[in-house]
């Protein structure tokens, strides 16, 4: 088997290389509903420890997901992974010549997915294929042949999330352990020799392990321990006498307490943490003195309004740059070599956003290149360091054309307490005023709502002529601890505020027109959805909202025969400072609960959720849906039996994005 056939002829991307012309073309139909929700043709690629190889992720029309390995010597492929009941979950190189992998079902609704994925390991050349632990409780069928073995480790044994050395046929590999009623309690790692399967012990635990840290030779070298109260606290295993040393404490849900949080080992045992900068408000970059435990007086990395999100970019032992987040991702590279690359790449590629991958003991000149913007999805690339030239791997969605999609930006505006709050617009193709708005509300509510990039349901949104407003309303993380802790006790108060003032602040920019504008979102953007549409009924027309919240006490207690998947821990610890004491804010639940308040709603409302939402539980949807149906008969329940807390399904989100385009066409659109 050739290259060519996964690795498309460069002359397919010629415009996307070359810049695509952002000329007025000719009318065209609306890109079709499954151009945006199918799931993507690919999700990555990696280089082997050498570069001289790539493991690719080769994804066929009504096959499962096939591994496949390519030597970029002469560009065969080689199919690796190729199995009878399963896709391709997580792959990862044990060294140049090995790979271990998971399994996965993409034909499977969330709710359908009761199993582990497993841990398989093969060769390059598809030779000594080997079963290491569980999947399901079951053996694994490859084209109908078991590989059943006494000898593998238990259906609990999970990949670490960071890659090891890369030099030996060894990993390390976490053993989780649950309780009765399946609440994660600790984990431990294991060395595994991914030929023989066998393990050499695990690795002592100074306490209940929630996490581990490998150093820069792929050793455990740092954990993170639940403590009792609320805490966690971080050890450090000295190499020379292999000795815990706890390093320092914080509270695990609230962030408060401690002075750093460590993220990355450097050459020498060089630790890095993230560590909020003197007179800012957001975490930087330090290097950290485990001997003196003293931070560096300098950061390392300072991003201007923004938390640091990344990782540390190394050849062999040289840290040759940062990778980091801000509006959008990108490198700052300390090597001048690679800042000549990327200016070089960048000119090749003018009109997106490109990030530069290289192998971690590069012997050969390939490197690669995921290059993004704003209206055009992901694709994955090859460049040649020695000639200067580009090789297209595949494209995550091929069918949709960047003529058609819209323009995003970071905008800011105050909120009526003063507070900056940032917030994604997105126009439709060709921009224009007085436009009908979705203010989509993010969920979580305790992460990032958004970065500059192609995004499927809001470029869908922008293609049918709405303008998309995405507040990261005050609990948002990522742009600095004040905007954070502002959120704490504020569902249905202030952080609704801010939903609100940003959809004003549209209007008065002339973005929006005030007579069709719906909002819609997620989990706590449904909740944010459904309070908004009561406090502010003639600012929102409609309302759409998935997997929502309807009620606080409901993420407390559940109901008689639906039980949350939320930890015990979260509910004690947690809740409590980031939401709300179910006791002492008694009062303030009752007054910001959708479902004692359904009574209030009268606009139109497309509700939709997952029959096996273990997040969210049915409770929500059926409690809400009565209560609201008994004075609002603009009401529809879209339930999707098998999915969970998100849709997994492409059939589903086609389903379900196909009734909100009708949905809002009706209420707020040209109709």
């Amino acid at each position: 088997m050739r290259f060519h056939p996964f690795l498309r002829a460069l002359a397919v991307a010629g415009a996307f290389l070359c810049g695509h012309s952002q000329a007025a073309d000719a009318a065209k139909a609306l890109p079709p509903i499954a151009d945006f929700f199918t799931n993507p043709e690919f999700s990555d690629a990696l280089l082997s420890p050498s570069g001289k190889y790539l493991a690719v992720r080769v994804a066929t029309k009504n096959k499962r997901d096939m591994l496949g390995v390519v030597d970029l010597a002469t560009d065969a492929v080689k199919v690796v992974g190729n199995f009878g009941d399963a896709d391709i979950g997580t792959y990862r190189w044990v060294n140049d010549e090995r790979l271990v992998f998971t399994a996965a079902d993409h034909d499977l609704a969330e709710g359908d997915m009761r199993y582990a994925p497993g841990l398989f390991a093969v060769n390059r050349d598809g030779t000594k294929f080997r079963q290491l632990a569980q999947r399901s409780w079951q053996p694994f069928i490859t084209n109908g042949s078991s590989t059943a073995s006494r000898d593998q480790l238990p259906w609990h044994t999970y990949l670490l999330g960071q890659r090891g050395a890369q030099n030996s046929d060894f990993i390390y590999v976490q053993d989780r352990t649950y309780s009765s009623s399946g609440e994660f309690l600790y984990t431990s790692v294991l060395r595994l020799n991914t030929v023989t399967g066998r393990t050499s012990g695990s690795v002592p635990r100074p306490g209940d392990s929630v996490s581990w840290l490998l150093d820069n030779d792929g050793e455990p070298r740092l954990t993170t321990t639940r403590e009792k109260g609320g805490s966690n606290s971080i050890f450090y295993r000295d190499p020379n006498t292999n000795d815990w040393r706890k390093l320092t404490d914080f509270e695990r849900y609230t962030g408060r307490g401690g002075g750093f949080r460590p993220f990355a080992f450097g050459k020498n045992g060089t630790l890095y943490v993230m560590h909020t900068a003197p007179g800012t408000d957001t975490n930087a970059v330090y290097s950290y003195d485990i001997a003196s435990g003293k931070l560096a007086d300098t950061p390392l990395v300072n991003l201007e309004g923004y938390d640091f999100n990344g990782q540390l970019i190394f050849d062999k032992d040289k840290l040759l740059g940062v990778r980091h987040l801000t509006d959008a991702w990108g490198t700052t590279w300390i090597d001048p070599a690679m800042q000549a690359m990327q200016d070089k790449v960048d000119k090749l590629l003018p009109n997106t956003n490109n990030l530069l991958t290289l192998p971690l003991r590069p012997e050969s000149p390939w490197v690669l290149v995921s290059a993004y913007a704003d209206i055009w999805p992901r694709r994955l690339m090859l460049y040649n360091s020695e000639t200067g030239k580009l090789r297209l791997i595949s494209a995550s969605f091929p069918n949709i054309d960047p003529n058609q999609m819209g323009r995003k930006e970071l905008v800011h505006y105050k909120a009526r307490d003063g507070l900056s709050i940032p917030a994604w617009l997105t126009l439709p193709k060709g921009g224009g005023k007085n436009l009908p708005m979705v203010v989509l509300v993010h969920g979580g509510p305790w992460v990032r709502g958004g970065s500059w990039e192609w995004v499927p349901a809001v470029q869908f949104l922008a293609s049918r002529g709405y303008a998309v407003l995405e507040p990261e309303y005050r609990g948002s993380t990522g742009y600095g601890g004040k905007l954070f802790r502002a959120g704490w006790k504020q569902w249905g108060l202030k952080m609704q505020d801010d939903v609100t003032d940003g959809t004003r602040w549209a209007i008065e920019q002339g973005y929006a027109n005030a007579k069709r504008i719906c909002i819609a979102g997620p989990n706590y953007g449904g909740y944010a959805t459904l309070m908004g549409m009561i406090k502010e009924p003639d600012l929102y027309k409609c309302g759409v909202e998935w997997a929502g919240i309807t009620d606080i006490n409901l993420l407390y207690d559940g109901s008689w025969n639906y039980r949350s998947d939320m930890s015990d821990d979260y509910k004690r610890y947690g809740m409590p400072a980031l939401i709300g004491d179910q006791e002492k804010d008694a009062e303030q639940f009752k007054a910001t609960s959708p479902l004692l308040r359904a009574a209030e709603l009268k606009q139109p409302l497309l509700m939709a959720y997952g029959g096996a939402d273990v997040r969210v539980t049915p409770a929500h949807s059926i409690k809400f849906s009565k209560a609201v149906k008994a004075t609002n008969p603009n009401v529809e329940l879209i339930e999707y039996e098998d999915e969970g807390h998100s849709w997994k399904l492409p059939q589903t989100r086609v389903d379900f994005w196909g009734k909100v385009e009708k949905f809002l066409d009706k209420n707020i659109g040209d109709h």
